[in-house]
């Protein structure tokens, strides 16, 4: 193992990096398609509670900001129904920051066998993902 100091550490990351590199705020298609893409497995996810299945989307409005809209259907039907979204926070440091409790849609414990999910991206382009039960069970 080669040990170097904090220092020389540092030096080296300033020797690999170009220049400054521009901050993202993840507000666009082009920023958050790479993302949403790496972690399709977690687009959504099912919670028994109280007698309710609660489908959340919790992952997919962490990421709205390039998002114009997301659809959703269960149990084969197509994504037609459409999820409402906060607003993205545009102007402030945490654009993508979730502020309501809107993350999930209750249906009875039990009825979701299968999520389908389509997002509508802002540059007018769609991806559509199909997830069953238990593989999005938590």
């Amino acid at each position: 193992m080669i040990r170097i100091s904090k220092l020389t550490a540092l030096a080296l990351c300033g020797l690999v990096s170009s220049g400054p590199v521009a901050a993202q705020n993840f507000t666009t298609a082009a920023e958050v398609r790479p993302i949403l893409g790496m972690t399709r497995d977690s687009w959504v996810a099912i919670r028994e509670y109280g007698g309710k299945d609660l489908v959340y989307f919790t992952h997919l409005l962490a990421w709205r900001c390039g998002l114009s809209e997301i659809r959703y259907g269960f149990n084969g039907a197509p994504p037609s129904k459409s999820f409402k979204m906060e607003k993205c926070h545009e102007g402030t440091a945490q654009p993508n920051a979730i502020t309501g409790d809107n993350v999930y849609v209750s249906q009875p414990q039990g009825a979701v066998s299968e999520v389908r999910v389509k997002l509508i991206y802002d540059d007018g382009s769609s991806e559509e993902a199909r997830f069953n039960r238990k593989a999005v069970l938590q």
